[in-house]
């Protein structure tokens, strides 16, 4: 006799939700990592442009060049890594798989506090500028013209990414967190399929001798 199977659970809103973020996320992500290696071609010329003026020697320029070029790469390289991390979190939440919840508690944590950090250095950069000593007063002023070669909406658009993108993080950990999520993931986990366990062993009968044959008719 067969039974109906029940119709699987509906995902609640606050899953989806979570999941809508982390993808929109991912996609920011990627916008950004191109954006930042388009941005990087005029950043070093404009920085080129205003270097001729200081006191600065031909290869301290290059140093400072090589440096901006590498932070921008490391920028979008992780920036770039992150997204398809992000969208396979997001799948792993629509799929109900704890594991995933977990995963993106532990992100979101760490998120969080990369976006914290990146605010407090603009704003101490902006705040209070990088001293260094007489001898090296030369680098001290290419290093103030960075800010200045980017192109002006630049620095505020970093600032406005690493706030949304720890509200982002925010966002995502609080709802997961919330009982119709803990419901949800509950329901999956326990729903999971076990391996059955093999039947007990049956001692074997003991050894009978065979029955002794009828005596013949007479």
């Amino acid at each position: 006799m067969s039974y109906p199977e029940s119709a699987p659970a509906r995902r609640p809103a606050v899953v989806l939700m979570a999941a809508g973020v982390l993808l929109v996320m991912a996609v920011a992500a990627l916008v950004y990592a191109v954006v930042d290696l388009v941005v990087l071609g005029g950043t070093v010329d404009a920085f080129r442009a205003a270097a001729r003026d200081t006191s600065a020697s031909p290869q301290q320029i290059d140093d400072v060049v090589t440096l901006l070029r590498a932070s921008a790469v490391l920028s979008a390289v992780v920036a770039a890594l992150s997204a398809p991390v992000l969208a396979g979190l997001a799948l792993g939440l629509l799929a109900g798989r704890n594991g995933a919840r977990v995963a993106t508690w532990v992100v979101s944590g760490l998120g969080l506090l990369a976006g914290c950090c990146s605010v407090a250095v603009l704003i101490g950069e902006r705040a209070a500028p990088l001293q260094l000593g007489s001898g090296e007063q030369a680098v001290a002023e290419l290093l103030g013209l960075i800010g200045d070669a980017y192109p002006s909406w630049w620095i505020p658009l970093n600032a406005g990414l690493s706030v949304a993108q720890g509200l982002g993080y925010l966002v995502v950990a609080t709802l997961l967190a919330l009982p119709a999520a803990n419901a949800w993931f509950g329901r999956h986990r326990s729903t999971a399929p076990t391996v059955p366990s093999a039947p007990p062993a049956f001692p074997h009968a003991p050894h009978q001798p065979p029955p002794a044959p009828p005596y013949p008719p007479r």
